[in-house]
This record gives structure tokens, C-alpha cells and sequence, in this order.
């Protein structure tokens, strides 16, 4: 089985000016002459790590991480003002054209790859190959399964944690209870909301509980800007059209790639992937077969490396 490749130090970090109040965190690492890829952290709200650069092989890839509006390291943190999909997008091409990249790969993982998506149909032309892990479509009722009414019965202790925050007569509507807390005045209410928001999340994320990830999703500076930013998007459908990414995913049909997705992923059911797939011939559909929705399960660590390798030979 396939593990990281080894820790590396970034060989260039520098922040892109963007619209305003927005300044992004950006790190470079591997090959700077090899394959350009660019990484896309999940949320949104939630930041890169630092494994994340160690999918790809340092003397094949030039391996590029950035912290999306609000999120991780840029600044300024948990903001949610001019931070839609759009925005994202803009983002995006703003950073290939500072980076001097013609084409590069995408790879991105729950709603990195809703973003993924939403970039390669918009600019097709600019992706040589897209590599997708734990499919977010980002429909009303991927967004219902989750915070209202799904994994609910799958979790139903955690999911009491998650819900016992809220009065008994706001739970009709959770993402909104949740928004009117995540957004008002008041920021110890705010930092509570995060945390719960962001720890049933954070547990229901892995088949079996792993505590490095219930802790980083628990951590203050995560919760607060992936609550925050998560609501945001989902109180405003995620700034995307009804069906979107699947409507759209014709003009995915010239570019390679992989969907990774683990079989008993809660957060993002695999179905998702399946639909995705469908109109996706071209990528290759691998479905981990004990894991759930984190990156960092064993089976996903090995399904992505894998893949990545596999993309490197057949674009080399």
C-alpha cells in the first residue's frame, strides 16, 4: 500500500492580493519545471495542511497550495464578505496567471472538488487533467442529507450534539439557526457554534473515529472559518445554479483524471461520485472499499498516490 511521499519544505510561500478585504496564502513546493498542479482544500473554510503536498511525487509535480478566501493562513480569517464560487473561480485564474502556468491539473478533495468542477467547466481549456476526491455536488439535498436530515440516523449521538445547540423550534432549518449564530454579534456564541458545526463534521468523517481529525476539525482557528464560510455558501446555495456540475460536466469530456470516493462515506454518499461518473467517462471511478470521507484514511492515502502517479505517466 502506498504511503505520503516524505515531508518537504515549500520553496516559495507569498500572499496574492485579490478583491477586497481578500489577501490568499500561497506555497510552492516540488519540481518548479514539473507538471503544475494546484491544490484545493475542502470547506470551504477549511485550509491546507501539511500533508497535503505529499500526494504528489516532488521530482515529477510542481505542487501548488493556496488557502481560499478566508480560510487557513490568508487573511483575513473567516471572512465571508466577497467570498462566493465566482470569486473562487476568479481566484483561480488570477493565481495560474501570477504562477505564468498555461495548463495545469486540478486536484480536489469534498468541496475542493465541487470548486474543482465548477473551475474546469467554466475553463476547460486551462485543466490537462483533474484528479477528485470525496464528490460534493453541492445540491440542496446533498446539504439536507448532512445537516438536516441523513447522516442523522447514521450518528444519532453525534448528531444529538450537533442538534442540541439549536432550540427545539429552529431545527426545521438547521443551516439557517446555525447562519443567524455563525454570523451575529456575539463571539463566544459564534465560537460554540463553530465547534459543533465543525466537530460533527470532523466525526463523522472517517469509518472509524480518528482523533487527529476530530481534533483538527475541533480546533478554534479551523472551526471558525469552515463553520463560518461552510454556512455562508450553503444559506445561499453554494453560488451555484440548480444541478450545476452535472449539467455542465459535458465540457469535462476531453480531460483525464480520477474520482476517488470511499464506499461508506457519510459526509459526501457515494452516489454523488456515481452521478458524477456518469457524465465523466473519461475519469476513472475508484471506490476505497473501507473508507469513509477523509483524505487521511489508509486505503484513500494509497487510491490518491496511486492516481496522481498514474496521471504524471500519462501526461508526462
Amino acid at each position: 500500500m502506498r504511503t505520503f511521499y516524505p515531508k518537504a519544505q515549500a520553496k516559495r510561500e507569498f500572499y496574492l492580493t485579490v478583491s477586497e478585504p481578500h489577501q490568499l496564502w500561497v506555497a510552492e513546493y516540488g519540481n518548479p519545471d514539473g507538471l503544475p498542479v494546484v491544490f484545493l482544500h475542502g470547506g470551504p473554510g477549511s485550509g491546507c495542511e501539511d500533508y497535503h503536498p505529499r500526494f504528489f511525487d516532488p521530482e515529477r509535480y510542481r505542487i501548488i497550495l493556496f488557502d481560499q478566501r478566508g480560510a487557513g493562513r490568508s487573511k483575513p480569517h473567516a471572512s465571508i464578505e466577497n467570498n462566493t464560487t465566482p470569486d473562487l473561480i476568479v481566484d483561480l485564474e488570477l493565481l495560474r496567471l501570477e504562477l505564468k502556468i498555461e495548463r495545469w491539473i486540478v486536484f480536489g478533495g469534498s468541496w475542493g472538488s465541487t470548486l474543482a468542477l465548477a473551475y474546469a467547466e467554466q475553463y476547460p481549456e486551462k485543466v490537462m487533467g483533474m484528479i477528485l476526491r470525496g464528490v460534493f455536488l453541492c445540491r440542496q439535498r446533498d446539504i439536507q442529507w448532512f445537516y438536516q436530515d441523513g447522516a442523522s440516523a447514521i450518528f444519532p449521538d453525534y448528531w444529538q450534539d450537533y442538534e442540541s445547540f439549536i432550540p427545539a423550534a429552529e431545527r426545521s432549518d438547521m443551516v439557517k439557526a446555525y447562519y443567524q449564530r455563525l454570523s451575529g454579534d456575539d463571539p463566544e456564541q459564534q465560537l460554540e457554534a463553530a465547534k459543533r458545526w465543525s466537530i460533527w463534521e470532523g466525526r463523522t468523517s472517517t469509518l472509524k473515529p480518528k482523533d487527529s481529525v476530530i481534533d483538527h476539525f475541533g480546533d478554534a482557528h479551523t472551526a471558525l472559518s469552515l463553520a463560518r464560510i461552510e454556512c455562508h455558501y450553503f444559506m445561499h446555495d453554494s453560488y451555484l445554479e440548480p444541478d450545476q456540475l452535472l449539467r455542465d460536466a459535458d465540457r469535462l469530456m476531453d480531460i483525464p483524471g480520477a474520482i476517488v470516493h470511499g464506499r461508506y462515506d457519510v459526509v459526501c454518499p457515494i452516489e454523488q461520485a456515481y452521478a458524477l461518473h456518469q457524465r465523466w467517462t473519461k475519469a476513472e471511478l475508484i471506490i476505497a472499499p473501507s473508507s469513509g470521507h477523509s483524505a487521511t484514511e489508509d486505503e484513500m492515502v494509497d487510491a490518491l498516490i496511486r492516481s496522481t502517479d498514474r496521471l504524471a505517466d500519462e501526461l508526462a
